[in-house]
């Protein structure tokens, strides 16, 4: 047999599975209850105005439905996404925006811009597993980011990054609803964040996946409208905002869009132009559409369904889980963080989980850049109804009760 694994560029022995796409096999099992990845409801998306959509597309213009199309992006989307920008607080035009196959793809390109082997990358601790998976292969090293706490020096990151052998290249971080955490970062740690990317010159990655689906308190501004409020115009900013439709929409259709000075965007349409061509033609044209005409009525009814799950969960763990046991009280997104007992390992948990208790979950230790977090967990609500929630808690709190125990017991 060949061994190919001597032919690869070292750069793949940094690409690891997904422990998220692994677990989502187990979907495929119907007596397996889920809290593991953050699914939309399918029962949510808006499939009759996607439909309509499609036929409308095919039925009006065939010919520019399925031909190539500019890299950039579909044109009426792109001015679609101007609009939704100044929404949130962010002026711009349609050449501070490029479409993308989601904003995995996003991060991908924006670690292939400004990453070299050796560079340092600026996150929070835990941080989103799939932006670890698109920096890794650029061979980066990580450092903490601690927008409420308060960073480091910059010339403490500065020596770092030398000793490390490269440079403090971009800070990265989702500040709404944290994938995995839940947490929103302050307004206070978001100017911090940027004060801190000024004096080290580099760029702030923006991760807004999860932005549209607060359901409690006060809406924090977006790091790159607090960006363009500093400079006065988006060209001299330094933020770069990656935005999905995937969470309000559909996730199937991979399309999300990168937002920032004109000159990154043309950057990234190069990278893009390289990659894939274009984001399929058809879906772009559907996507505009769909979101002209039901978007905001889409994320009423999203947040209504996902804030009455997130509430379901939160009741279920105070109702069920043992002494020792903390959680996150997220204001929006998907995801709720567990910190079990010291004694207690995520990974050997769900293990026993999955065999007896047939509750999946997604062990914390994939969070951390260096592994650490053994003793974290991250439960989705978004996909579950409200009896899976109830009885996958209750069996998951025995659970941790029983092993909790056990390692008393045994120390």
């Amino acid at each position: 047999m060949e061994d190919w694994d001597r032919r690869y560029a070292a750069r793949s022995e940094r690409m690891r599975a997904s422990e998220i796409r692994e677990l989502l096999k187990l979907l495929d099992q119907p007596d397996i209850i889920s809290f593991a990845g953050g699914i939309p409801d399918p029962a949510l998306f808006p499939d009759a105005a996607f439909r309509a959509a499609y036929d409308e597309a095919l039925r009006s213009n065939p010919g520019a439905a399925l031909q190539y199309s500019t890299s950039e992006g579909h044109a009426p989307l792109r001015e679609w996404l101007v609009g939704y920008m100044a929404g949130i607080g962010v002026p711009c035009t349609a050449e501070n925006i490029a479409i993308t196959a989601g904003s995995q793809q996003a991060l991908d390109q924006l670690g292939k811009l400004f990453l070299s082997a050796g560079d340092t990358v600026l996150t929070t601790w835990p941080t989103y597993l799939g932006a670890l998976q698109a920096f890794n292969a650029y061979e980066p090293r990580y450092d903490r980011l601690t927008p409420e706490q308060g960073n480091m020096t910059p010339q403490a990151y500065r020596e770092a990054a030398a000793a490390a052998g490269g440079r403090v290249k971009l800070a990265y971080l989702t500040a709404d609803f944290c994938n995995p955490t839940g947490e929103t970062v302050s307004r206070e740690g978001r100017l911090r964040v940027l004060e801190l990317a000024r004096e080290l010159d580099i760029p702030v990655v923006e991760d807004a996946a999860y932005r549209a689906l607060r359901y409690d308190g006060d809406a924090q501004p977006a790091i790159l409208a607090l960006d363009v409020a500093q400079t006065g115009d988006i060209e001299r900013t330094r933020t770069i905002h990656c935005g999905s439709f995937s969470k309000t929409l559909a996730p199937g259709l991979r399309l999300g869009w990168i937002c920032a000075a004109s000159a990154v965007v043309r950057k990234v349409v190069l990278i893009k132009q390289a990659g894939d061509l274009h984001s399929p033609t058809i879906n772009q044209m559907v996507m505009h559409q769909v979101a002209e005409t039901v978007f905001a009525g889409q994320v009423e009814k999203v947040r209504t369904a996902y804030r009455a799950r997130r509430d379901r969960m939160l009741a279920a763990l105070a109702r069920h889980m043992p002494p020792g046991v903390r959680w996150t009280r997220p204001e929006g997104g998907m995801f709720i963080w567990l910190t079990l007992p010291d004694t207690l390992d995520g990974a050997r948990l769900l293990a026993r989980s999955v065999e007896s208790a047939r509750v999946a979950f997604v062990p914390g230790g994939a969070f951390h850049p260096d592994g650490t977090g053994a003793n974290t967990i991250r439960l989705s609500f978004s996909l579950a109804g409200d009896e899976a929630i109830d009885a996958g808690i209750a069996r998951l709190a025995a659970l941790i009760a029983e092993m909790a125990e056990g390692t008393a017991r045994a120390a």
